[in-house]
């Protein structure tokens, strides 16, 4: 390709009377090079895409943990009642755990629904072809039971460990 390019680049020069030293009046351009600047440019919109994701990820892992922080808090009574009369530890963490993988679960299907909407509304009205498939669909689920389980395990912890004396006295 490299060739053929020069050959014709030497062709335009001869027929232009463009002698040695001076510029071209013209542009020689091979789809080689422009596979590459499309190659990149994908690359680059992949790398942003996926760091906006990531970001989302985070923000709505903390605002899990929060809730779950709140929840904690909000029913300290409860949990010194049920450690009072025999509740373990790991029935106090498998509860808040349900709970917040309960809540991501929800989320996680509400933003799947939402992304499987809005790349059809671009297929249809847009015109460019979105694709769907399976694997995207049940990683972003398995991403979203992760935040679930990763942010909710200190609220769980806590609400764990606290003190049946302490907590029955909490106002």
């Amino acid at each position: 390709m490299d060739e053929v390019q020069a050959n014709i680049e030497k062709l335009l020069r001869e027929r232009h009377r463009i002698r040695k030293g001076t510029d071209d009046d013209f542009n020689v351009r091979n789809l080689t090079s422009l596979m590459e600047t499309m190659s990149e440019t994908t690359t680059m919109i992949t790398l942003l895409l996926g760091s906006i994701a990531g970001i989302s990820l985070i923000v709505g892992g903390i605002g899990i943990m929060n809730i779950m922080m709140v929840s904690v808090t909000e029913r300290t009574k409860e949990i010194g009642i049920r450690k009072a009369i025999g509740a373990t530890y790991n029935s106090i963490m498998l509860q808040f755990l349900i709970e917040s993988t309960l809540i991501s679960i929800l989320g996680g299907l509400i933003g799947i629904v939402l992304g499987i909407g809005l790349a059809k509304a671009i297929s249809n009205f847009g015109g460019f072809t979105t694709v769907i498939s399976g694997l995207s669909i049940v990683a972003s689920f398995g991403f979203s039971l992760f935040v679930g389980i990763f942010f909710g395990m200190l609220p769980a912890r806590k609400a764990a460990r606290l003190d049946p004396i302490d907590a029955l006295r909490y106002e």
